[in-house]
């Protein structure tokens, strides 16, 4: 079957390239038409959402799947309308064309869809309530892939990171190399998550003979705060010989870190239901984190 991939040079997408390899073709786009290894690709312009349309009806996927995003999320407050575009008109397009088309459809979303507010994981069911324009954009998306009826598998996740692609661990990992302290933000708490594991719980998901159509939770199990994910990270750095030595990590406040975009103070999504219905047993946070780790080379 041939797997339309839509942001094949994300974190996750980068990911999907092998998870996804064994369902069939797979058919990459990204905005620039090229991937991350040079390889030339099909060119998708989210920031046009209108000019989808022409690639999937030439393409006529069996599966589309779709990790393209607008993440950078301070500046969709100052750029609200290409944030929209990308997260919300584009997925409301392609979510049309696969229902007229009878073609399944994933799309992933965030934690940033609720407000924080929570004292127990966000179940799927939990009222919605997205602090920026980021959250409402995905929301936005979310909801357009349900309004147009056709099957869909979209997966909430959050925290997302790689051995590969500009994210929180490696981050760390460069300025940690640099400073002896740094200050990490100790009161947002969510759950770390592999690209990897977004990934192959995608290819999972799409085998499965239920032919299941909803939203579920994905992330790893667990929680930490980026404080305590940050120690984690270079605990571990240290210990595989990553790092020869590692920075102390002072814990701030939110307040002390102001960013344009709010952020919610407690994500920790409850992955009960997608454990359920897929069969799938997920990773703690930090086997996640080992994994993850095992790939980066030692100094």
């Amino acid at each position: 079957m041939t797997v339309l991939l839509f942001g094949a040079n994300g974190q996750v997408g980068q990911e999907l390239l092998r998870s996804l390899a064994p369902l069939g073709s797979i058919v990459a786009t990204t905005r620039s038409g090229t991937l991350a290894n040079g390889v030339p690709c099909e060119v998708a312009d989210f920031d046009n959402p209108g000019s989808l349309v022409a690639l999937l009806d030439r393409v006529h996927p069996y599966t589309v799947v779709n990790a393209a995003a607008y993440t950078a999320v301070d500046r969709a407050e100052q750029d609200r309308e290409a944030a929209w575009r990308t997260n919300a008109e584009s997925p409301g397009v392609i979510a049309r064309w696969c229902a007229a088309a009878g073609v399944p459809l994933v799309h992933f979303s965030t934690d940033y869809v609720f407000d924080g507010q929570g004292t127990r994981p966000y179940r799927e069911s939990d009222p919605t309530g997205p602090l920026g324009v980021y959250g409402e954009s995905k929301l936005a998306g979310e909801i357009a892939i349900r309004e147009a009826g056709g099957r869909h598998l979209i997966f909430r996740t959050a925290w997302v990171y790689a051995p590969h692609s500009a994210n929180f661990l490696r981050t760390m990992l460069r300025v940690g190399a640099e400073r002896d302290l740094l200050r990490v933000v100790a009161d947002q708490v969510g759950t770390p998550t592999p690209a990897a594991l977004i990934a192959d719980v995608t290819a999972l998901a799409l085998q499965h003979p239920g032919q299941l159509s909803g939203t579920w939770h994905l992330t790893a199990t667990g929680e930490a705060s980026w404080h305590g994910f940050a120690e984690a990270i270079f605990a571990a750095a240290v210990a595989r010989g990553v790092l020869p030595r590692a920075p102390r990590v002072e814990a701030i406040t939110t307040a002390d870190y102001p960013t344009p975009a709010r952020r919610p103070a407690y994500s920790h999504l409850d992955v009960t239901r997608l454990q359920s219905d897929f069969g799938i047993d997920l990773p703690t946070w930090q086997d996640g984190l080992a994994q993850v780790m095992a790939q980066l080379p030692a100094r």
